[in-house]
Parts: C-alpha cells; structure tokens; sequence
C-alpha cells in the first residue's frame, strides 16, 4: 500500500504514475493524482484524479474530482464534478455530483447522479 502523508503546514503533494508503470494495490493520497500508467486496485484521493489518454484503471476510484481521458474497469466515487474526455472509455459504476461528457467518450455502466456528497475519499491524517 502506499500513503502520502503531509504535515499540516505543507501543501498536499502532486503524484504522477508515469507511462509505462504498472501498479498493483491501494494508493492513498491527500494530493491529486496523474495516471498515464496503469493502475490495478484501489484508488483513493481528497483532491483530483487525471488520467491520461494512455491511462488504465481497474479498480475503485474515490475522490473529489475525476479528469478521464483513458480507460477505467470498475467502480468510480466522485465528490464533485467528473469529466469524460472524448477519448475516455469507462466500464463500470459512476456515482457522483456533475458530469460533463464530451463527444466521443465512451461510458458503458450505471451512473447515479447525487445532490449530496458521495461517500468521503479520506486520504491519511
């Protein structure tokens, strides 16, 4: 598993898992997150997830905000706004607050659209 940890008078980190990294496991952070890699577990963040065009996740997503652009297999719980990319293609089940789709995305699953915050992505204290 990996934690990102800050102390309160530092600024949550920024994590890129670069192109042609593979991660298998839990990812926690209190900073956002870049996916140009593929990740294969658990994802879990209080800021942003970015995946790249060439991004794969499988797995559970949770966080505050989802920038999608390459594929997700799996769960995706969003706090507050999603953004399917046009090259994104997404398989599973969205729960989140807003959702902005552009032409081209692809989005096979279920998606519950909620007035009230998803279930928190707490990242570590």
């Amino acid at each position: 598993m990996i934690k990102n940890n800050t102390m309160n008078n530092e600024s949550p980190a920024r994590n890129i898992i670069g192109n042609g990294t593979i991660i298998k496991g839990e990812i926690e952070s209190n900073g956002d997150i870049r996916i140009d890699g593929k990740v294969v577990g658990t994802l879990k963040s209080t800021g942003k997830i970015v995946l790249g065009q060439n991004g794969v996740i499988e797995g559970d997503v949770y966080c505050k905000q989802a920038d999608l652009s390459g594929h997700v297999k799996g769960k995706l719980i969003v706090d507050e706004l999603t953004s399917m990319k046009s090259t994104s293609n997404i398989e599973g089940e969205l729960t989140t607050k807003q959702l902005y789709i552009e032409i081209g995305a692809k989005f096979n699953g279920k998606c519950e659209m909620s007035n009230t915050e998803a279930p928190k992505a707490e990242g570590k204290k």
